[in-house]
């Protein structure tokens, strides 16, 4: 079956690798799944049914068990040749398919009752299909079971027939979507892009690299519409792209979180190839979430403080850059500070003064927050926090004459000075 494209978003470039296949192998693959029918009625897998493979044509066995789904799998059978096939089972009568091929994309299907648990044999087999073609050597009559059986197959072969038939078509769309998209986002072409994005995603929406670009797209057309608005002197205009901005800062989170949980949902590739393009993908998905939510928060919804911490959160274990996770460190309690939640862009703040007790964003972060609590009880260490980032921050540093003034402030109307002695990293949280 076709395997659906993971693209690496973080290179807006798809590189598709066609691998050779030898004509000389001509092996192809044998799979199917045993249930166990129940004394209601029902079917539950049977796992560790024992699967015979007897090849017909010519002398041949091949042997394996069913996985605990009940599923088997044999990767490589010959494609000339003919096939039966019997699934057995302790304490239950064995079911088996004949003239079976390998390689046609077909999971047969079969199902045990009840029964001894015997194990058929190839001549067992072959006797009971003797015995259905009669004495005069014509056809077999196919049984009911037999006919449902067939009936059952060939449904499926029909279904995965569409099925491949729906997944190239896509495949072709996804490409041909996911290239006219980042060329329009390079070229800060939004609505197209986003356009081209959506048509992709309409024919598939689990692709994750889409997602992480559309998020992306409304992500960047949401800055720019914000950005005119805060400079329109028209107050209708100014409102209009405010409005439009919240709206692709909204859009933009919502992208981003699918994109996120679909990585989170797909297992961890062991081939270094596969593993390099999925932790690109990761890592473009968690980045943009983070950013996008960090808008989210800040421009539009304070109370998604916390989805947006965890945002954060999910991109800095995965980020391998330490600069870069320093970055999103600061970022995640910014974003907690300007929304308000001043108790928790403390704690975030705190944290990186452990490590950097000189850091003076962190510094000038964690004096903020305090002051900004309003509880007079912590303006002492706010002061001292401010007071150190006063004293590591260069002078070019835009806050610095906040800081100073903020600092005065609480020496004239609050009588609280810096402790001269005490680094404020030191004490005890207040």
């Amino acid at each position: 079956m076709f395997r659906r494209y993971l693209f690496a978003s973080v290179a807006l470039v798809v590189l598709f690798v066609a691998t050779a296949v030898l004509a000389a192998a001509q092996a192809g693959q044998l799979r199917g799944h045993v249930a166990m029918k129940q004394a209601d009625g029902t079917t539950v897998p049977a796992a560790g049914a024992q699967i015979d493979v007897f090849r017909t044509d010519i002398p041949g066995k091949y042997e394996t068990k069913t996985d605990k789904k009940g599923e088997f799998v044999f990767a490589g059978l010959p494609f000339q040749g003919t096939y039966i096939v019997a699934a057995s089972l302790a304490g239950a009568s064995p079911d088996w398919i004949p003239n079976v091929k390998a390689g046609r994309e077909i999971d047969y299907p079969f199902t045990l009752t009840p029964g001894d648990g015997a194990r058929l044999t190839l001549e067992q087999m072959k006797a009971a299909m003797a015995q259905k073609s009669g004495s005069g050597g014509g056809a077999a009559q196919p049984s009911a079971v037999d006919k449902a059986k067939q009936a059952e197959i060939a449904r499926e072969v029909a279904e995965i027939a569409a099925s491949n038939e729906k997944a190239k078509n896509a495949n072709v769309i996804i490409d041909r979507t996911f290239k006219a998209g980042n060329a329009a986002l390079l070229a800060k072409n939004y609505d197209e892009a986003i356009k081209q994005y959506q048509e992709g995603l309409a024919a598939d929406a689990g692709q994750s690299a889409l997602l992480t670009n559309e998020a992306a797209a409304y992500k960047a057309r949401g800055v720019e519409k914000y950005n005119a608005g805060i400079s329109a002197t028209d107050d209708a205009a100014k409102n209009s792209s405010l409005e439009a901005a919240k709206s692709d800062f909204k859009a933009a989170a919502e992208a981003s979180a699918k994109a996120a949980t679909l990585i989170k949902a797909l297992p961890v590739p062991a081939e270094p190839a596969e593993l390099a393009r999925y932790n690109g993908n990761k890592i473009a998905a968690f980045s943009t979430n983070a950013e996008a939510m960090r808008l989210l928060v800040t421009k539009v919804d304070s109370t998604q403080a916390d989805a947006g911490l965890a945002a954060f959160k999910d991109y800095i274990a995965a980020e391998p850059d330490p600069v870069k996770k320093a970055k999103a460190q600061l970022d995640a309690a910014q974003m907690l500070l300007d929304a308000g939640a001043v108790d928790k862009s403390y704690a975030e703040f705190h944290t990186i003064l452990e490590a950097q007790p000189d850091n003076p964003d962190a510094n000038l972060g964690a004096g903020l927050s305090l002051f900004a609590s309003g509880d007079k009880a912590k303006y002492q260490n706010a002061a001292n926090y401010l007071q150190h980032y006063v004293d590591v921050a260069p002078d070019t540093h835009k806050f610095k004459a906040d800081a100073k003034a903020i600092l005065a402030e609480l020496k004239n109307t609050e009588k609280v000075v810096p402790d001269k002695t005490t680094s404020p990293t030191r004490r005890r949280r207040p």
